[in-house]
């Protein structure tokens, strides 16, 4: 890459000692196990309600889990589909698959049987990994038309008793007579196969994108790139020993991954795990395991700042909380920071990217840029170049926007046997993200929008962030999400769904002038439509694509 103003790297100044150190991280969150199983066998590793298993023991049963699925024929480099939720199942069941050679293909358990299907033959998928229920209730048919000849589910009812009704309210199935049973071969006491570790360079992961626009496709995340983040994560996040990290982020998307299973594991730390998302539950599980860390979309904290029960001392363990895989609003920061405590520091990253490749320091705030109200989504790291491109791939100057594009030790080699795709999106190997930002001349990344969400009304840009970000700051408004609509005169109308925070009152009228007050004549929503909730993948993410088919339907 040529020289530029944004290879000089002016965040550099913004990180402190920890953060610019170099890193050596181990070869794998294999290797991170057994490092944390020799020196802390007794330590929490994973806490699941009541339930609790230590270091040593997450060490035997996924050891167990990879000897019986290497002497059911998976070889090394086969790929293993994991459709589960946030139980200790998940955990041992991926370190298990990277303990026999495999590369693990997290599913989103909210896809229907035509996207798992996909996925399967996409991934040319050996072994399935999954829930009872969902076994009995659907993937049986779905893996019929599949490459998948090994099948192991799991009953979350496993690994605990507490059996919380909020989101355990079902019935322990009778055990499938074509599938094994993932406890009793983890508790089988198999043996591991040997010569299959695996190294940095190996894909771990065949992370699918969530498919809001096309085809899902498979990003290869190495073990490289995620013990490159992982490591990063343990060393710069001003955490103390032995961490304590709560899975708010699903495990299976890249973020909950990464930045709580891989970073904890990776710190020896205990994750605490609950599930899904049930805010009841996360705030008792915040005051039962005092975390230090946790990260989770904006919507997750809206949602626990809007429970009835909450109170300032569910954060007070807290010593750092990150928002990634969605909009951050400013007005959610001061309001969260106002009510409850902490801080929420921004993120940004991309499935791409093996989740974070910009961060706010532990030591400081993300400063909100004046004329458009965006609050920095953070800095990059030491060994991270973002720079801002126009549609030419030329640089432009600090402070205008383009797109935004990523190169580094977590940006990932290119898509699972997609050439073409992984051409057009790496070019160089860099990572062209479809994301509309700039950067100022310290360093500090803003992100606007996604490219193909931008809205053309009568020749004028207008991007859903902004008006979003407005929305949030009205005292009614807990979720908002704006779309572009067809419109006979002015080509695209704004228009806004919002949901109400509980017992709050606003009308369609009111919220549309409150915006017109604040934004530009072609900027504030024509139309306003008020629903009890947004539409949003399991991540956390709003779906701007279902909000838009329920505008034509509405026209």
């Amino acid at each position: 890459m040529t020289a530029s103003r944004y290879a000089a790297k002016p965040w550099l100044a913004l990180l402190n000692d920890a953060q610019k150190a170099p890193v050596r991280p181990v070869d794998s969150l294999v290797h991170a196990l057994r490092r944390a199983a020799a020196a802390t066998p007794e330590r929490t590793f994973l806490a699941y309600f009541d339930g609790r298993i230590g270091y040593r023991e997450a060490d035997e049963l996924s050891d167990s889990v990879a000897g019986h699925l290497a002497a059911r024929g998976l070889e090394r480099g086969d790929r293993v589909a994991i459709l589960l939720q946030n139980s200790p199942h998940f955990v041992l069941a991926v370190l298990g698959a990277w303990k026999a050679g495999a590369v693990v293909v997290p599913v989103n358990p909210m896809y229907k049987s035509g996207e798992v299907g996909h996925v399967l033959r996409d991934g040319e998928v050996a072994a399935l990994i999954c829930s009872d229920r969902a076994w009995e209730g659907y993937l049986r048919d779905t893996v019929a038309d599949s490459p998948v000849r090994i099948v192991l589910t799991g009953c979350e009812l496993d690994f605990q008793t507490r059996s919380d009704a909020r989101v355990l309210a079902f019935e322990r199935l009778p055990r499938a007579a074509d599938a094994d049973d993932l406890t009793a071969v983890a508790r089988a006491g198999h043996r591991p196969p040997e010569g299959r570790d695996p190294g940095p360079a190996d894909i771990a992961l065949i992370s699918y994108t969530s498919g809001t626009s096309g085809t899902p496709k498979g990003a290869t995340n190495t073990h490289g790139n995620i013990m490159y983040n992982a490591e990063r994560q343990r060393t710069g996040l001003a955490l103390p020993e032995a961490p304590v990290y709560f899975a708010l982020a699903p495990l299976f998307h890249i973020t909950g991954l990464v930045c709580q299973f891989g970073a904890c594991l990776n710190s020896a730390g205990t994750l605490v795990l609950a599930y899904r998302f049930e805010a009841g539950v996360v705030l008792d599980a915040f005051a039962e395991h005092r975390p230090h860390y946790t990260v989770g979309p904006s919507t997750a904290f809206m949602a626990l700042a809007a429970h009835p029960s909450v109170s300032r001392d569910h954060f007070s363990s807290f010593a750092n909380i990150s928002s990634g895989g969605a909009p951050l609003p400013p007005a959610l920061v001061e309001r969260f920071r106002a009510g409850f405590g902490p801080y929420i520091r921004n993120g940004y990253g991309l499935t791409e990217c093996t989740a974070p490749c910009a961060s706010v320091p532990p030591h400081l705030e993300a400063p909100v840029d004046p004329a458009s109200g965006t609050l920095a989504v953070g800095v990059p790291g030491p060994d991270t170049v973002v720079r801002i491109v126009d549609d030419r791939g030329a640089e432009v100057p600090f402070g205008e926007q383009g797109e935004i594009v990523v190169r580094g030790p977590q940006v990932v080699p290119g898509y699972w046997r997609r050439p073409d795709a992984t051409a057009q999106t790496f070019p160089g190997g860099e990572l062209r993200t479809g994301d509309i930002g700039f950067m100022d001349e310290q360093g500090w990344l803003y992100v606007v929008d996604r490219k193909k969400d931008m809205i053309n009304a009568s020749g004028f840009k207008v991007w859903p962030r902004e008006v979003e970000d407005v929305l949030h700051t009205h005292p009614a408004v807990r979720e908002a999400a704006v779309v572009g609509v067809p419109d006979g005169y002015r080509g695209e109308t704004v228009r806004a769904y919002v949901s109400l925070r509980p017992g709050a009152e606003a009308d369609p009228g009111e919220l549309a002038a409150y915006c017109k007050e604040r934004l530009a004549a072609y900027k504030y929503p024509r139309q306003v439509e008020i629903l009890p909730d947004l539409p949003k993948t399991a991540s956390g993410k709003i779906l701007r694509r279902e909000l838009r088919s329920h505008a034509q339907e509405s026209r």
